[in-house]
This record gives C-alpha cells, structure tokens and sequence, in this order.
C-alpha cells in the first residue's frame, strides 16, 4: 500500500513538472509572439565592424535611411573597428537576441577571419542571418603593356612568364591576395605577390606599370580601366557588370568558376525570433528597391543582389558554401592574422 501511494505521488510530481513546463514554453512563445508584434519600439543599431569611410560604411549608411523608413524606427549606424571586423562581430554575438543590434558584415568578416584567426565564436552557428545585399565582384586587370589582350592569352602568358611578372595584392589573406591564390590554382601559373598596404597605392603601382597583375574590386578599378591605365581582362562573377557591360564575365572568357566577390549581408545574435527576422529581411529589402539607394550603390559599383538571393535560407547556404570553399585555400596557405 505504501508503495503504491509513493507511486501515485511520483506520477502526479511528474505531471505536475510537465504542466509546469508546458506552461513556461506557451508562456515564452506568447511573450515572443507579443514582442515581435511590438518590434521595433525604439531604435536599431547598424554596426559596421570598420572605420568611417570606408566601403561598408558608405553602403551600410545607405541602406540606413530606407530601412527606417521601412521600420519606422529610428536606425543608427555605428563604428567598431577592430580585429580586421572580429571585435564588433563578437560584440554582435554577445547582444541580445531582440533585433536592436544588426551587424553589416562582409566575406572578410564573415568568412577569412574564421579561418585565419582564433575567433570566439561560430560565424555560422551564432547568428541568424537577414539578408544579403551587394556584390562587388572582382576584376582581372594589368598594366597596359602586358601583351595579351584577352583572358585566355594572359594564362598563356603568365604561364610562360611566371618568373619574371609580379601580382599586387593588399596584405596575405586580403580579398585580392586570396583571388590572386585561387588563379594560380585554376590556371597551373605560379608568380610572386607584392604585399602593399591597401588597394590605392597597389592600383597606383600597376598604372605606373611597376606591377604586372591585379585582382582587385570593381569598385576600385574600374575608373582606370574606363581611363585607359590599366587593362581589363574579365570580371569575376557569373553575369557581367550593369557599371562595365563590354568586360566579359570569367566564364566567357575562358576560367569558369572564377568567381570572386566581397559582398556584403547582414546578421542577428542567434536566438532572434523569426517574426523579426522576416521584418529586418523586409526593410533590407525595401533599401534595396528604393530606386536612389540602388543608383548611390551602382555608382559604387556594388550589384544589388537578385530578390531570390535576398533571404534568411539564401544567405545562411551561401555563406556556408563560401566558408567550404575559401577555408581550405587559407589554411593550405598557412595565412593567419598576427
């Protein structure tokens, strides 16, 4: 009899806890369900994970007055340099999971860094992602007195004259150090790299000619090329560029699957509910219709992405394909940040 009494009450604690914690989950779903009713009710901080100035500020800033308008809330971009990115985009990881705290990072922050740093987080595992946004895809260009004149005759000449021509690039492991490693891999050439500290002074040296080859942004280049100082072989993406429609894509050219880009996307801390994730994607969204912020981006020679492009699972199995791709490259090389 005893026995059965202690029975009987272990089943009704048992219950009891079941109750309780089916209680809890409806009661944290209703509580999300209600905040991402009433988001956003006070205002969003873009964060840029470099300088003001520079490439993602400009188009983190642009997008900035649209997504307010969107939101109808007040959306604030700010600075946090630091780590090559790593320092904001932990920041990031570490805030809370309420859609208030937006990174704007790029494949640097979110796919080299993971490779060539010991980072504290997961750049897969610990976000949710927004959006994709723009492409600034890669240009194959050299001085104006490489002979070849088309991509297939620059293989063949590089090939021929590996000893001799040199690549500039903006530091080991920068966008067009890793471009210049990936050609060399696709096309069998080998040539020395000529490290400089940003990509000005290395586009100065190639139209100067003390420099043979450059895998550089569009957005860097392209003016020189349109002026006649440096030629241009191909652009680095699957389609050609709405800035340069007369240089062909790789995969006309003659190198398929080169395609290279720093593009740029925003993330959340895990743990954002969905409902407010789908309005963060809706407003980047929105920034990207607006047909001034499109035409500033174009100037810039960023390629707003494809609507289909645009969402959560888009961006999540894009960068993790980018993550598979690059990091085998980076850690072959050995690369690392000091």
């Amino acid at each position: 009899m005893s026995k059965s009494k202690t029975s009987a009450g272990h089943t009704s604690v048992s219950r009891r806890r079941v109750l309780a914690t089916i209680a809890s989950a409806a009661g944290f779903v209703a509580s999300t369900t209600v905040f991402a009713d009433t988001y956003p009710s006070r205002p969003i901080t873009l964060i840029v994970p470099y300088a003001a100035g520079g490439p993602t500020d400009t188009l983190t800033r642009i997008i900035a007055e649209p997504m307010r308008i969107a939101l109808g809330e007040t959306v604030v971009v700010e600075n946090a340099a630091g780590g090559a990115g790593s320092a904001a985009t932990q920041r990031v990881q570490r805030a809370d999971p309420d859609g208030y705290t937006v990174i704007v990072g790029n494949w640097g922050t979110h796919v080299i860094n993971g490779a060539m740093q010991a980072l504290k987080y997961d750049l897969h595992a610990d976000f949710e992602p927004i959006s994709l946004i723009a492409d600034n895809p890669h240009l194959i260009v050299s001085k104006s007195a490489v002979p070849a004149t088309d991509l297939k005759g620059l293989i063949t000449w590089a090939k021929a004259n590996g000893d001799k021509l040199s690549a500039a690039n903006s530091g080991a492991g920068s966008p067009s150090h890793l471009s210049g490693l990936q050609f060399q891999k696709l096309t069998g050439t080998m040539f020395p790299f000529v490290s400089y500290r940003g990509s000005g002074p290395a586009l100065q040296d190639l139209m100067a000619g003390h420099i043979d080859l450059y895998f550089d942004q569009i957005s860097n280049s392209l003016p020189a090329v349109q002026s006649g100082q440096v030629r241009a072989y191909a652009i680095a993406a699957p389609k050609r560029s709405a800035a340069a429609p007369e240089i062909p894509t790789v995969d006309e050219a003659g190198l398929p699957g080169f395609h290279i880009s720093v593009w740029h996307a925003a993330w959340v801390p895990k743990g954002t509910p969905k409902a407010i994730v789908d309005k963060l994607n809706a407003a980047v969204g929105a920034a990207l219709n607006d047909p001034s912020a499109r035409k500033r981006l174009a100037d810039l020679g960023q390629e707003v992405v494809d609507p289909d492009k645009r969402g959560p699972q888009a961006l999540g199995a894009f960068h993790k394909a980018e993550i598979e791709k690059w990091w085998p490259l980076i850690k072959a090389e050995k690369l690392s940040t000091p």
